[in-house]
């Protein structure tokens, strides 16, 4: 595994610790890869052995069981191995020469030829498994290599993000106590967008409560910066110590708005969607398609739109959260089951989107005075183990919208003329409400083709403001 730096220039040892546990994983990793491989065809001694069990069933109580596993051994060795390769060839249906052929030299030939066969196709069986063991087992080496990767990333990212500051201490110990406030103890942590992250242990003077968001104030007027409450933070600090974390505010903010239809005007869709707020000031939007429409295709989109929220918010990166994904439905499953992802990441600091595409449709920005397009030929989450993610990255300006839509919504425009007529209808939209710039695009597409939707359609419209 490449590392970021040597482990000798790390004094930390939490790093070091959290080295090990990777470095475990890792070795884990590659005692999968080194076991059993795939198997495309049977060797000797298994076909070997296939022949022993036909002819320990056929031949039995054959009167020509000494001359044919005596003196003839190997034309009758020969004539199974004929069968097996005219089998794997052509399928059951033997052809005419062969079958003369064994009619000539068996006096059990139906028999030895159905015993053949079965024998054959458990063992095909047999074959199968142990290739679908071995994929699932390079899947949890996939897995377990990610995770490691992960674990180091951010680790020696923390680390890199702690600093001290003993002045700011004492100027925070000094606006704490001055606000009702004892500070027991803090941490100074920098993010890798250059923000600052405050995580206090406090609480409040005897007879006191105090509002998170008034220490987040106090914190800001120390650290020259806009701070506020970390997402999900407790909103008051009692008698008793507790831990709060402040952020720097975001200089941009999100709305957003959805429009959707079922097939058939039916009141269940296959398309789930998510909105959330993610750590670092980042906002996670995302659409999934699931397979056919109805219930079944609601269920499995709304099963990787779930997956997906949780690996967000705990802190994976979108493109590993959809390998993640990927790699669990592929190994789990038997048979091919397939959804769509289409994952749009907002960071709300420096107001931009990271666009992560699963075998989704096009995405649509509108910028002030033009309609630019986002596509990816990469193929649903849960078809092949691979997944090669193309991500793109872009700046967004205050006031530009982002369209997200399912493949239905498109596949009801003529073919050919699908993404020009949605750029029309975004560019001629005047409208600056979310959620009714996703009604007017979805009205528009229906008007356009005056008829009942054969497919799950769904828009989800993002607008991004400068503070």
């Amino acid at each position: 595994m490449t590392e970021i730096k040597e482990k000798k220039t790390f004094i930390n040892p939490y790093v070091v610790q959290m080295d090990k546990f990777a470095d475990s994983l890792v070795h884990l990793s590659k005692t999968f890869l080194t076991l059993e491989d795939y198997k495309g065809t049977f060797s000797k001694e298994e076909i070997e052995e296939m022949f022993l069990k036909v002819t320990d069933k056929v031949c039995d109580n054959c009167e020509k069981k000494e001359w044919c596993l005596g003196e003839n051994r190997v034309h009758t060795y020969q004539l199974l191995y004929e069968i097996l390769c005219t089998v794997e060839e052509f399928g059951a249906e033997l052809n005419v020469e062969l079958k003369r052929s064994l009619q000539k030299r068996c006096v059990k030939a139906p028999r030895f030829l159905r015993e053949t066969l079965e024998t054959f196709e458990n063992a095909k069986n047999i074959m199968m498994w142990n290739n679908k063991i071995v994929q699932n087992r390079e899947g949890y080496a996939e897995q377990l290599d990610r995770f490691a990767k992960m674990i180091q990333h951010t680790t020696r990212e923390l680390d890199a993000g702690i600093f001290e500051d003993e002045r700011l201490e004492k100027r925070l110990k000094t606006q704490l106590k001055k606000g009702g406030a004892r500070l027991l103890s803090s941490v100074f942590y920098m993010t890798s967008q250059g923000k600052y992250e405050i995580h206090l242990t406090v609480k409040s003077m005897k007879g006191r409560v105090i509002a998170v968001k008034e220490l987040a104030s106090l914190v800001g007027a120390c650290t020259g910066r806009t701070m506020t409450p970390q997402m999900g933070e407790r909103p008051l600090v009692g008698e008793e110590y507790c831990t709060v974390a402040c952020v720097e505010s975001a200089r941009f903010h999100t709305l957003q708005g959805v429009a959707k239809i079922g097939k058939g005007c039916e009141k269940i869709s296959g398309d789930t969607f998510l909105m959330t707020d993610l750590p670092e000031g980042k906002k996670g939007i995302a659409l999934s398609d699931g397979m056919g429409s109805g219930e079944e295709a609601f269920r499995e989109s709304k099963m990787v739109v779930e997956m997906l929220e949780e690996l967000l918010e705990a802190g994976f990166p979108v493109t590993m959260a959809v390998q993640l994904m990927n790699t669990a439905l592929v190994i789990a499953r038997e048979e091919v089951r397939f959804s769509t992802i289409d994952a749009s990441l907002f960071d709300l600091y420096r107001g931009t989107c990271e666009f992560v595409k699963a075998g989704a449709s096009t995405t649509f920005i509108k910028r002030k005075d033009k309609v630019e397009t986002i596509n990816s030929s990469t193929l649903p989450v849960g078809v092949i183990r691979e997944l090669e993610l193309e991500p793109v990255e872009s700046k967004l300006e205050s006031g530009d919208f982002v369209i997200m839509v399912t493949d239905g919504v498109l596949d009801a425009l003529p073919v050919g003329e699908q993404e020009s007529l949605m750029s029309t209808f975004i560019q001629d939209a005047d409208i600056v409400n979310p959620k009714e710039l996703a009604h007017h695009i979805l009205e528009q597409v229906l008007e356009w083709t005056q008829e009942v939707p054969v497919d799950d359609m769904t828009v989800l419209a993002i607008g991004i403001w400068e503070l």
